[in-house]
Parts: structure tokens; C-alpha cells; sequence
């Protein structure tokens, strides 16, 4: 009786349902606003889920290169993303269900899978209206299963966008089937370009044309641009696109994209958005947790300095900080909550290949390396390890970043001069680390997607170390994304020379977490799982914090 009392009430809820979609250009900052939209509206004491959807035939955001994609970030089930599913967690400071992800790989799949088991009953099934339904559906269920007021879906790319159609299709679906509970947010971009010194809004009125073409019409324009929009541009977007002037809101380039959902509450947009919604406003938005972040932030009493060192930072001339999104605002979180200001270098291992250049590292107040695959950039990181175990620089690596302090270790303390890891060198005399049992026939089937270690599992924390410490627990959770591990054939080994592995998997077969004593070093510590992923704004990660608070004891 419990369970149908449960499911009627979750499907009579008054489900409201918002989409954002972008205009002019990608990379406008979607996904922020996304986030500070709920984070807003969650101040307000509704409860909100967020979805992100990507219009790539990839079936998930595993196999995309972080250089073109940015981040894959892992939920709890397991589900590689989007980088914007790791913002809606982090500004909502809750953990989001797989269901909440799709791709037009997803949709397809399931779509083709449905017709194939004859869910379709004989029907002839087709681009349109199937695909759309199935989006709906999705959405629909994400906000059930969230229990949520209000369910956000961020639409990637920009309007105009062949691989946009069926997504706005679907949009156009449900607002023709919901009415008012639906609600269209535009996130554009209104260039100031330097030969003109004016903010020109015909970019974003060609933009809501091309989205008005689709059967759907914006409620609230989001105008990104490198200053705030004034009160004429205002009123020309307004006429020309259709929208109240009230429900333009500035969005100007801030220094943290924490400054954002109080730069649009100062336009009211989330009493707005319930009043176009149709929502009793319950009451204002309580933002004095997020204030008082956004204030630590800026108000640090001192610096503390870290390298990342990685592989994955170049795109031609530029530099990409979003391939490590969480690692860098992990950091963030725990330095403000230290009241330190980070001052956080991308350092390219390449650049370490050179052993002459190491030196440059005695710059820093600890050196962390994040997760990463394949050889490139290898020598460099297992030198970078090298010298800051050897001078006593503060060190964390995560995931390849814990394997290769492994490797390192046996390399040059155990003397295993053929030690490798499987990854690069099956052959190797010394498999140090290797690949995962189950993981093996996956690798000869090639089959490589979605097939990793993927999301939540527990780990089992020993006494008296520095990780159970940093943790007050014996018992934690952690997420992950990887093929291989520590062998255990070398456990002993390591453990011999001076190697402590704290933290084991329940069974005891996986090594978890490495560290080296602290009479021996200060902080030199390796975690297989990848911490970032529950590090958030208002709670910062307790190995992020003591990485930092090692590395600011060591500044001087």
C-alpha cells in the first residue's frame, strides 16, 4: 500500500519544466546559468532536478578527447557526462541521477532498442515525432524521480544547429501539451567589438528568430557580454524579440562564475520565473550560505600556490583549464574554506621530459597530478614524482596520478628498473600496475564504452594515517573511473620499503588510497578514485583541504 500511496503522489505533482538553449555562439556560460537558475529557485524552497542534454551521436562522454569535450565527469551510477552535470551538483550540493544525462546517441539507442523489442507495436517508427517522445520522456521521469517543482534541461550547442532540431521539437511538444508550466530561457551573446565600442544586440535577434522558427519562443533572454547590457539595449531586445524588458537579464563577464546567481538575482530572475511559471513564491531566495562563499573567496588572507601537472591543456595556442574542472575548483573550495587564495598553474608534463627543468617546480607549494590515459606525457609526470618526493614538496595524485606514484616508488626505491604499467608496456618485466581482471576480456572484445570501473563504490579506511584522518572515517565513498590498479603482487613489496595503502577495497584485493609516512614526508599522497567529483561549494572535500593546508604549511 506504502509503495502506490508514494507513486500516486509523485505523479500528480504540479511538475514545472524549464529549458535553456543558446544563441550566437557556444561556450557562453549555458551550463552556469543553468545551475544559478537552480540554485536560485532551490534558495527558494522548491526542490529542482537539472538534465543536460548533448546533441552527439556518442552514446556518453566517455570516449569523447577531453581536449575537443572537456571534462567527463562521472555521476554516482556510474554514467560518464557532461561537465555541466558536475556544475548542477555542485551549485545544488546534491548528487544527480544517470537519468538526468542523455546524448542523440542515447536517444537513438533506446529509440532503436524499443522498435527492435516491438514496444512500438508494428507502428512505423520515425525521426518525428519518436525521437522528440522519447526526450519528453526522459524529462518527465528525471522530474519524477527528483520529486521535483521545477526541472531544468540545458539544450547544448546553439539554436540554428542542425543536431538542435529534435531537441527544440520536443521543447515545442511540451509547451504546446503543458502550457505555462513551461518555460523558454535564451542564454546570448551581445558582442562589444573593439573597432565599434557599442554593444550590438543583431546577433541575438537572429538568433531568437532562428529559435522562434522552431515553434519556440524565448520567456527570458539571458544577454552575455563582456559588460553588463544597459537599459536601451534592454528595451531593444524586448522589441525585437518579444520578451518583457524585465525579463532581460544581464549577465556580464565576472572573475568567478560564483558571482553569477547574485548578479541575476539583482534582476529578480528567480521571482520572475515563478510568476511566468505560475508559482507561488514562497518565499525570497535565502542566499546567505553563498554569500558568505562568495566573500571567502575574494578575502583571502594569503596565497598558496599548486601546480597541475597534466596532459590534456593544450588546443592549438590555447590552454584548456576545463579538462580538469572539478580537480581546479575542488582546490578552490578547500583553499577558501582555509581562507587562502589559491593561485592555482597549468604545467604541462611534456615540459618535465627535460629533468633540467624540474627545478622550476621548487616554485611551487604543492604539486598535484590529476587522472589521465595512455603514454603521452608519462616521462615527464614520473620525473615531475620523483623530484617532489625526493624534496619534500606536498604532493596528491589522483587516479594515474596515484599509479604512477606507485610506479615511481618502484622504479627508483625498490630498484625494479623494467617496472611499468600494463597500460604502456604489457610486456614489461615488472607489471607494477596492472589491468583489472574483468577488465581484460572487455580490452581483447574492444569493448571500451562505459566498460571502465565506473561511479560509486566503498573504501575501507585503516587507523592512524594521514587519509583516515583527513576523513574522521573508517568507512567511505568515493567515485571511479579507471581500468587498472596496483598490482597485488607488489604490494608486499612496497609495503616493505616504506609504502602504507590505508585505504582497501571491502575485499581487500584493490588498493585504494597510497601515502607515504609523515615522519618520512609531509604530504605525498595517491588516491585511485576521483575525490573532485564530491567536492562542493559549501562542502569542501577533506583530502582537497588537507592537500592545501599541507601545501600552505609548506610555503615558506
Amino acid at each position: 500500500m506504502a509503495r502506490k500511496t508514494t507513486q500516486k503522489r509523485t505523479h500528480t505533482q504540479e511538475h514545472r519544466y524549464i529549458f535553456v538553449v543558446g544563441g550566437v555562439m557556444s561556450g557562453v556560460g549555458k551550463g552556469i546559468a543553468s545551475s544559478s537558475i537552480a540554485m536560485l529557485l532551490q534558495a527558494r524552497g522548491l526542490t529542482v532536478t537539472a538534465l543536460k542534454i548533448d546533441p552527439y551521436i556518442n552514446v556518453d562522454a566517455g570516449t569523447m578527447n577531453p581536449t575537443e569535450h572537456g571534462e567527463v565527469f562521472v555521476l554516482e551510477n556510474g554514467l560518464e557526462t557532461d561537465q555541466d552535470m558536475g556544475n548542477y551538483e555542485r551549485f545544488l550540493n546534491k548528487e544527480i541521477p544517470g537519468i538526468n544525462y542523455m546524448t542523440t546517441g542515447s536517444v537513438y539507442q533506446d529509440v532503436i532498442r524499443k522498435e527492435r523489442n516491438l514496444e512500438y507495436k508494428g507502428k512505423n517508427v520515425e525521426v518525428v515525432p519518436h525521437i522528440p517522445e522519447e526526450v519528453i520522456r526522459r524529462i518527465k521521469r528525471a522530474a519524477e524521480v527528483g520529486k521535483a517543482d521545477v526541472t531544468i534541461t540545458e539544450i547544448g550547442g546553439t539554436v540554428g544547429e542542425y543536431q538542435n532540431v529534435l531537441f527544440l521539437e520536443a521543447v515545442r511538444m511540451m509547451k504546446s501539451e503543458l502550457g505555462e508550466k513551461v518555460a523558454v530561457v535564451m542564454v546570448s551573446y551581445l558582442p562589444v567589438p573593439g573597432s565599434i565600442g557599442e554593444m550590438k544586440t543583431k546577433p541575438t535577434q537572429t538568433a531568437v528568430r532562428a529559435l522562434n522558427s522552431a515553434g519556440v519562443f524565448a520567456d527570458f533572454i539571458v544577454a552575455r557580454g563582456p559588460v553588463a547590457i544597459d537599459e536601451k539595449r534592454k528595451e531593444k531586445i524586448a522589441q525585437f524579440c518579444n520578451v518583457k524588458k524585465e525579463h532581460v537579464i544581464s549577465a556580464p563577464d565576472v572573475k568567478s562564475v560564483y558571482d553569477v546567481p547574485l548578479n541575476f538575482e539583482k534582476d529578480d530572475i528567480s521571482k520572475r520565473i515563478c510568476e511566468v511559471l505560475g508559482i507561488t513564491v514562497r518565499k525570497p531566495a535565502d542566499l546567505t550560505k553563498w554569500k558568505d562563499f562568495v566573500k571567502r573567496s575574494k578575502n583571502g588572507k594569503d596565497t598558496v600556490k599548486i601546480a597541475v601537472v597534466g596532459k590534456y591543456f593544450n588546443s592549438g595556442d590555447f590552454v584548456l583549464s576545463d579538462v580538469y574542472l572539478s580537480v581546479i575548483e575542488a582546490l578552490k573550495y578547500s583553499a577558501y574554506a582555509l581562507h587562502l587564495t589559491p593561485e592555482i598553474e597549468y604545467v604541462s608534463s611534456h615540459e618535465f621530459e627535460d629533468k633540467t627543468k624540474l627545478k622550476r617546480l621548487a616554485e611551487y607549494d604543492g604539486v598535484l597530478v590529476p587522472g589521465g590515459f595512455g603514454s603521452t606525457g608519462i616521462e615527464g609526470k614520473l620525473n615531475v614524482i620523483e623530484y617532489v618526493r625526493k624534496k619534500g614538496i606536498p604532493y596528491f595524485g589522483i587516479c594515474y596520478g596515484m599509479q604512477l606514484a606507485v610506479l615511481e616508488y618502484a622504479k627508483n626505491v625498490l630498484r625494479l628498473k623494467h617496472a611499468s604499467t600494463e597500460e604502456i608496456d604489457p610486456k614489461a618485466e615488472h607489471l607494477v600496475i596492472g589491468v583489472m581482471l574483468d577488465q581484460k576480456e572487455k580490452i581483447a572484445k574492444g569493448e571500451m564504452g562505459g566498460t571502465m570501473r565506473l561511479g560509486e563504490y566503498k573504501t575501507m579506511l585503516g587507523k592512524g594515517s594521514l587519509v583516515p584522518r583527513a576523513y574522521s572515517a573508517r568507512e567511505i565513498s568515493e567515485r571511479h573511473r579507471h581500468r587498472y590498479e596496483v598490482n597485488p603482487a607488489y604490494v608486499e613489496r612496497l609495503t616493505e620499503k616504506g609504502m602504507v595503502f590505508a585505504g582497501t577495497s571491502p575485499d581487500g584485493s584493490l588498493m585504494e588510497t597510497m601515502e607515504l609516512p609523515e615522519e618520512v614526508h609531509p604530504f605525498f599522497v595517491g588516491v585511485q578514485y576521483h575525490p573532485e567529483f564530491h567536492a562542493r561549494p559549501l562542502a569542501p572535500h577533506p583530502l582537497f583541504t588537507a592537500f592545501v593546508k599541507a601545501s600552505y604549511e609548506n610555503k615558506d
